[in-house]
């Protein structure tokens, strides 16, 4: 029986594999408007992010920068360690108005993570030890902007739940803004239609 199922199923993925790799010298994974590569530096507030796109409107991000972290316990502002899994809403709808795309500037939803770490924070009120930690997962919303040169505005808020680690565990927003610059290659903002 497995020796007459084995040829059947390697017929069927080698022809799944032939429509996929179609697909990805056509479409480029279906990323037509999303860039495959953004590595990005920070101006204020020193910090890197770098995201990859998966496929249409989907990417993920990881970045170190400063953000503000407020919850139940108090506040912490400072360094984090964050990484996102975007879903971009509206290039389409950009470009249907002529806005600009490039450097994935559009609206997005993400799933959140974000680590800050107690010697690293600038400003806190937490009545915890020198060395806690606390992580944020929830879900953001964010606004991204790249102008043609590389500049780049990078603005999010969301809400979840704050584990600590030194510090007790509760609920609240986390807020992240950056000003930075776009140092991959960028694409065009005109439209690719099929």
């Amino acid at each position: 029986m497995f020796k007459k199922i084995l040829p059947l199923c390697l017929f069927f993925l080698f022809a799944y594999s032939g429509k996929v790799q179609a697909q990805t010298n056509e479409k480029g994974f279906g990323i037509v408007n999303l860039e495959r590569h953004q590595f990005t530096f920070n101006i204020f507030g020193p910090g890197i992010r770098y995201e990859l796109g998966l496929f249409k409107n989907v990417s993920i991000s990881t970045s170190f920068n400063p953000a503000l972290a407020y919850y139940s316990e108090g506040y912490t502002f400072g360094f984090a360690w964050h990484t996102r899994l975007r879903y971009y809403l509206n290039f389409e709808n950009r470009l249907d108005v002529n806005k600009n795309i490039t450097g994935n500037s559009a609206d997005y939803i993400s799933a959140a993570r974000s680590v800050f770490w107690g010697p690293l924070q600038l400003a806190d009120n937490l009545n915890a030890p020198s060395d806690f930690a606390i992580a944020f997962y929830g879900g953001v919303y964010g606004v991204q902007r790249t102008n043609r040169k590389g500049f780049n505005v990078n603005a999010e808020l969301g809400f979840g739940y704050y584990r600590g680690d030194g510090v007790p565990n509760g609920y609240g927003p986390l807020l992240n803004v950056t000003f930075g610059w776009v140092a991959t290659k960028r694409k065009s903002t005109k439209p690719t239609f099929d």
